[in-house]
């Protein structure tokens, strides 16, 4: 199982690397670059010009592998879905602003839309190619069953209205991640491997499906480090919040998407607090700029410092959920 996984990793991570000697012309042809907001940080305005749309690369990459091995890891067909369909809908929004020059690309309420019709489609993958069923293991309850096991429910009629809002959450929090060079690839890496661990141990079979994202997302990082050669855009941003939910669906633990994920919620409840916040004061800013990685920049932090300790924080948070398990 390990000589697999390190062999998937290997190749995916070759594959995308070459792939980015393809990907990175013709997106710099098709003029697919990153604009920065006027009323972003002054440092960022220089980012303007980068190719963005970049997660095509490990995207096309990860479909190639998984699809191919479908037939034997059935089980890692709903994890392809849910990572392949939320990036479709972040490649229309990234298309249709950087392509075809419409700043606001997809409407708030398209893209809800189709997020919403993503996550019902995972939802019944999930339920038609599996066994998997829908039950959650509790945090902590396994501290308190006798053989360790911990405790698990399932929320009944209650399951689909939850199951989307952890994929809404979770898309939107990966989304918010990515904000600086390398960030969102490099917090995404641990948790991509924290799953290939965790399924293996419980031997639910998307652990190739997670070597394989592992190696595509360090191939990535290759390109996306800083300073960034191209930015993944909503088309990898989307997809990789798709595979961090879908796959944690997969092992029972959406609960504990909190902790591993913790990077992911931070981000997106940074961007609440700022908001609800700004609205209650008629105008006061509870952080310096939201979403939360900016507030450290302000506060002087480098971009490299930023994505260390927030990859930290996140191995950290994984390394929680192993104790809780």
């Amino acid at each position: 199982m390990v000589l697999r996984f390190i062999i998937h990793l290997l190749a995916a991570f070759i594959l995308t690397f070459l792939a980015g000697k393809f990907v990175l012309p013709l997106l710099k042809r098709l003029k697919a670059r990153q604009v920065e907001r006027e009323e972003g940080l002054e440092s960022h305005k220089k980012k303007t010009g980068t190719p963005t749309m970049g997660g095509i690369m490990f995207l096309l990459v990860f479909a190639l592998m998984t699809i191919a091995e479908a037939g034997i890891y059935r089980a890692a067909i709903p994890v392809i879905i849910g990572t392949l369909g939320f990036g479709a809908v972040g490649f229309a929004d990234d298309y249709i602003k950087v392509v075809m020059k419409r700043n606001l690309g997809l409407r708030a309420w398209q893209k809800l839309l189709l997020q919403l019709g993503v996550s019902l489609i995972v939802i019944w993958s999930i339920s038609t190619f599996t066994e998997v069923g829908f039950d959650m293991l509790i945090p902590f309850s396994s501290l308190v069953t006798p053989d360790g096991a911990g405790i698990y429910v399932n929320a009944g009629i209650f399951t689909v209205p939850f199951l989307v809002f952890v994929f809404l959450g979770t898309t939107n929090g990966s989304n918010f991640t990515d904000g600086l060079d390398g960030l969102l690839t490099s917090v995404t890496i641990v948790i991509a491997i924290f799953i290939g661990i965790i399924s293996s141990a419980l031997a639910i079979n998307i652990t190739m499906a997670s070597a394989v994202m592992t190696g595509a997302l360090f191939g990535f990082l290759v390109y996306n480090h800083h300073p960034a050669k191209v930015f993944m855009g909503d088309t990898g941003s989307l997809a990789l919040g798709g595979f961090a939910a879908t796959s944690m669906i997969m092992l029972k633990m959406p609960l504990f998407l909190i902790f591993m994920g913790v990077i992911y919620f931070a981000e997106v409840l940074s961007v609440i607090i700022q908001v609800l916040y700004f609205k209650a004061t008629k105008g006061k800013r509870f952080f310096k700029m939201a979403p939360i990685h900016h507030h450290f920049e302000l506060m002087g932090w480098s971009e490299v410092k930023v994505v260390v300790v927030f990859t930290l924080v996140t191995a950290a948070g994984c390394l929680l959920t192993l104790v809780l398990i």
